[in-house]
């Protein structure tokens, strides 16, 4: 008698722990719907057939349990919806996350949660899909060491949009092309968008604050940032949007404020006869507006609203050639010009020198003191009497006067 009882409680108990939701989606037929209830649904769950699983209420909890990826998607027409997942793995060798996605297409991740993972959604070889509507956060570890919130690695024509990123590390477009990244939210992250040997990809309407770089272009080309919004870039070098090795990119109708550095430019344009175009943003109340590093010629700047920026151009390696650049038509609020015929453009160019005074130009821990009355001082005193001779940044033949 003791022994079925015993036998009894041993398959009680391990149907108590049994993955349910596996053994559905294992028994479920290709294109089935799986409709969850409120509960939680302990355990890892891999999808290998065209599926959808939808939360039909809200509540509906899918809990790694604190091992490897919670949800492994390996196939094409894949739905996932207003789902919680949570409890990842924190191992980073292994690239443990809320959700994996490898070699689909046509599927969708949207109103879905993510929490307590290392990294968020992680995307290889996936095109044509939608992640859409998600909120995600990582675990509560040092910004350096936190997943990513989003990765796209050679994954081509998605749309990610309306995303939420909160305390995350970065989210991150590489080898990915075609995509539309737009109307996203990114706060208190390292990367809030980073891109890498990628082109053809579309950046529109998204909002980046208390990030320590809004949008990083490295190693691309052919894309169009329009209408975002990137506001209070951390640290000293905080950075609103970057480019770095790019070529034949579109900067426009994007506002830039509260940054240490507004647009940083690095050897772009990058391949030969190529321009990169800076037309229409705001760059607003930055301790740099517009930071030169190496060499960078052929950028358009624009119809570009500069103002209360503490330095309107800097160049911190004196071989930047910043003068070849078509830098005409904008509004500098430092222009100290006349408009004696009101049409509303500047009668002498808008000419911006650097002074062997400005040290802060050169080394980054003497930013901390940017704004200060004694900086502010030694401004004043090396553009009223300068011992040598300043080093010609930039003319704008065309300045406006009003906005």
């Amino acid at each position: 008698m003791s022994k079925i009882i015993i036998l009894f409680f041993f398959i009680f108990y391990n149907l108590l722990n049994a993955n349910i939701l596996q053994e559905a989606i294992d028994n479920a037929k290709e294109g089935s719907i799986l409709k969850l209830p409120k509960g939680v649904y302990k355990g890892s769950i891999i999808i290998n057939k065209p599926i959808s699983i939808i939360g039909k209420e809200d509540g509906v909890i899918i809990d790694g349990e604190q091992k490897g990826t919670v949800i492994l998607v390996t196939s094409p027409y894949v739905t996932l919806k207003n789902l919680t997942i949570t409890g990842s793995g924190n191992r980073h060798d292994q690239i443990d996350a809320a959700i994996k996605i490898n070699n689909s297409k046509q599927s969708e991740v949207s109103d879905c949660t993510i929490t307590d993972s290392l990294f968020g959604l992680d995307i290889t070889m996936t095109n044509n899909s939608i992640f859409s509507n998600n909120y995600i956060t990582s675990k509560d570890l040092e910004l350096g060491v936190r997943g990513d919130g989003l990765r796209l690695w050679y994954s081509n024509d998605n749309i990610v949009s309306k995303n939420t990123l909160i305390k995350s590390r970065d989210m991150v477009v590489w080898y990915s092309h075609g995509n539309t990244i737009e109307d996203n939210y990114g706060e208190q992250n390292r990367y809030s968008l980073h891109f890498m040997h990628a082109g053809k990809n579309l950046v529109k309407n998204n909002t980046y604050k208390l990030n320590s770089v809004g949008i990083f272009f490295m190693y691309s080309k052919d894309t169009t940032a329009i209408g975002n919004v990137i506001q209070s870039s951390l640290g000293a070098t905080g950075m609103g949007i970057g480019l770095k090795d790019v070529s034949n990119m579109t900067l426009k109708d994007n506002t830039i404020i509260y940054c240490a550095q507004g647009i940083y430019l690095d050897r772009s344009p990058f391949e030969p006869d190529t321009n990169n175009w800076v037309e229409n943003n705001k760059i607003l109340y930055n301790s740099e507006a517009l930071h030169f590093h190496s060499i960078s010629e052929n950028n358009v700047v624009k119809n570009n609203i500069f103002q209360g920026n503490i330095e309107d151009i800097i160049n911190d390696s004196r071989g930047a050639k910043t003068e070849q650049n078509e830098i005409v038509g904008n509004y500098w609020d430092n222009y100290n010009g006349f408009d004696i015929n009101k049409d509303n453009i500047g009668d002498t160019p808008h000419k911006v020198y650097q002074y062997a005074d400005q040290m802060w130009a050169y080394n980054s821990n003497i930013k901390f003191f940017y704004g200060s009355p004694v900086i502010s001082l030694l401004n004043f005193l090396a553009k009223l009497a300068p011992f040598s001779q300043p080093v010609f940044l930039m003319s704008d033949k065309e300045p406006k006067l009003k906005i």
